[in-house]
């Protein structure tokens, strides 16, 4: 039986909340995802061996990222949690100025622990680090599509040396033969690495059971950071404990949900273009956002509404582009402001397909854009449930007939929209 909250999970935006909350109930824990930070007096969700707190704090400046993430903090803190986890994206998404290195260092600093590991490993959708260097299939993240990243370019794929560049801490390596060597190696490696004065250490991982021979190492750590994947060995550890009874049936059931059902996409990463280009090339009716003309005054989001009124279910609603079209909106109306017009767009579209339009069944690609549309919708909690992919489930926000996948950019087959949306048909 559950004997209170578990885990407490700090993510630094919408997407890669549900992405380790699928997880984690993957495995069997009980899970709920909360939008941004409660209040001090907000009730406990209820039967909840985990609680993500979604934030959306990637690209936003470092200070702000550190105040939203402690306050964070001292939520799950004051709720119980007994272990913490910093999630970030498996593409270690960040800039020199953070905000990986300094929410790390303060969560460190709040827990007054002296070590702590960065892993972003999630083999499973093909991102591994070895003599820490990230690989997103084959690619060196450097070579991938992350290095046309709109807000976070990634154009170096040494993670020792990223993370030292936003830290103040000496950042280490934990090299994966280290790893390879188990739980007792590991600890004894960890030791060594504290004694010489390392702070935070790189992890490498190439395949789940690294991943769960990290987390066995690292149980005693309060805080943890990576990707999704390195919550992989985490509820059997707790369970194992006697902290919990694992259900993965029960923890990820939801309730059917009938009405319309829609698709809404602002990411322009790689796998959300190829995503888009299927749906198109199946002929599926989509109507695509124009940043130019939303910048001259043009409501788009009325005009988008208006046609899905007159196409059959479902739609889709897009403001993906290709690398050249982005970069030629960003140089005339700057990275940020672009963003933000499309965000607010996309927001707005989805407050009415979920509203007058009556959609139950919502798919979003992005994780800016998925910020932006649960905020629109003023959705306080979610419960999470099956994966669609890995990394990416079905959730139902908490005491509505509304049912949400909120998916990574960088996440997903080509055909990920029509098969999530068949998948609660």
């Amino acid at each position: 039986m559950s004997r209170g909250l578990v885990l407490g999970v700090i993510a630094d935006d919408f997407t890669g909340a549900t992405d380790v909350a699928s997880m984690l109930v993957r495995e069997g824990m009980r899970t709920v995802q909360l939008i941004g930070v409660p209040a001090a007096d907000a009730a406990m969700p209820p039967e909840a061996d985990a609680i993500v707190i979604a934030l959306k704090t990637r690209t936003v400046p470092a200070a702000e990222a550190v105040a939203e993430s402690l306050a964070a903090l001292r939520w799950l803190r004051a709720a119980g949690a007994r272990q913490f986890f910093f999630k970030y994206c498996s593409t270690f998404d960040s800039t020199s100025a953070g905000n990986i290195g300094p929410v790390a260092e303060a969560l460190m600093a709040a827990l007054a622990t002296d070590f702590t590991i960065a892993c972003p490993a999630f083999p499973e959708n093909g991102r591994t680090v070895y003599r820490g260097h990230l690989f997103v299939g084959d690619q060196l993240l450097s070579e991938s599509g992350m290095r046309e990243h709109p807000l976070t370019p990634m154009t170096d794929a040494n993670l020792v040396r990223v993370l030292q560049a936003q830290s103040r801490a000496r950042v280490g390596l934990l090299r994966h033969d280290s790893v390879a060597a188990g739980a007792a190696a590991l600890r004894a490696r960890i030791d060594a690495l504290r004694a010489e004065g390392v702070r935070l250490a790189v992890a490498d991982a190439i395949a789940n059971a690294d991943l769960r021979v990290l987390a066995e190492a690292c149980a005693e750590l309060p805080l943890l950071t990576g990707g999704s994947g390195l919550a992989l060995g985490l509820p059997a550890l707790y369970a194992a404990r006697g902290w919990l009874r694992l259900d993965a049936a029960g923890a990820a059931a939801l309730p059917a949900v009938g009405g319309q059902a829609a698709v809404i996409a602002g990411s322009c990463s790689t796998a959300t273009q190829g995503q888009v280009a299927h749906w198109l090339g199946e002929g599926r009716p989509a109507f695509q956002i124009d940043v130019m003309a939303l910048a001259a005054g043009d409501d788009q989001a009325a005009r988008a509404l208006a046609w899905s009124a007159q196409q059959p279910d479902p739609v889709l609603i897009y403001a993906t582009a290709a690398a050249p079209e982005l970069r030629a909106a960003q140089a005339a109306l700057g990275a940020a402001h672009a963003g933000q017009l499309v965000e607010q767009c996309l927001a707005t579209v989805a407050a009415g397909l979920v509203g007058a339009g009556g959609v139950r069944r919502l798919v979003v690609a992005g994780g800016e854009t998925s910020g932006a549309v649960v905020q629109a919708l003023h959705v306080q909690a979610l419960r999470i449930g099956a994966p669609i992919d890995p990394g990416v489930p079905w959730t139902q926000a908490q005491g509505r007939a509304l049912l949400l996948a909120l998916k990574s950019g960088n996440f997903g087959g080509v055909d990920f929209f029509a098969r999530a949306l068949a998948q609660v048909a």
